[in-house]
């Protein structure tokens, strides 16, 4: 799976710790039920459960700005992913002597590195198409990685559009095969009945 074809999210601040031999960080990198707007193409939200399954099966690195070597990883245990009330919370401890924790806890200190973000697929989603702005929410995703970030992006945008498209003309046929059968009902009841007259014309002649 290419990642150019992964859909990424940010979300708000996170809080470091920095202690002799480690860097705490915590924070989340989805927020429940919040809708978002995204890049003005469509509104999203995501529900409780969406990270569920992907924390139990997928091996998710913690990386900057969705790229470059990790610096954790929850399959070696130094990313925890818990899904709490708020959201998919994080929780790593990094290693204060890796050169890639050295380079970016000054960028992290003055807010150049200050936000969080996640790299998914929609495994199980749902659009309301009925207000002006279309409302798309993530009932279960997988997980690719989740990133300290710079700012938001909105890149896979297009990805969702098309499922929103897709949506839209299933609907379409949907409702042209509906109107065609209502005709073909409508042909045969008007059938039937020219023929029921013409039968009781013939007998009372």
């Amino acid at each position: 799976m290419s990642r150019l074809e992964l859909e990424r999210r940010v979300t708000g601040p996170f809080e470091m710790r920095v202690e002799e031999d480690t860097v705490r960080v915590v924070g989340h990198a989805a927020v429940f039920n919040q809708e978002a707007d995204i890049g003005g193409f469509f509104r999203e939200t995501i529900r409780p459960g969406a990270f569920a399954k992907a924390i139990a099966r997928d091996d998710v690195p913690f990386l900057i700005e969705h790229a470059d070597l990790p610096l954790a990883r929850t399959r070696s245990g130094t990313l925890e992913l818990i899904e709490d009330d708020s959201g998919l919370r994080i929780e790593s401890e990094l290693d204060a002597l890796d050169p890639d924790v050295k380079r970016i806890v000054p960028k992290m200190r003055r807010g150049d590195l200050d936000k969080m973000s996640f790299a998914f697929l929609p495994v199980r989603q749902e659009w309301d198409d009925s207000g002006e702005i279309p409302l798309r929410i993530l009932h279960e995703v997988r997980l690719f990685d989740v990133s300290i970030v710079t700012s938001p992006a909105y890149a896979g945008t297009d990805i969702a559009l098309r499922s929103l498209e897709a949506l839209r003309d299933t609907a379409r046929r949907a409702a042209k095969s509906k109107a065609a059968s209502m005709r073909i009902r409508l042909a045969k009841s008007l059938d039937l009945k020219v023929r029921s007259t013409l039968l009781n014309q013939d007998y009372g002649r």
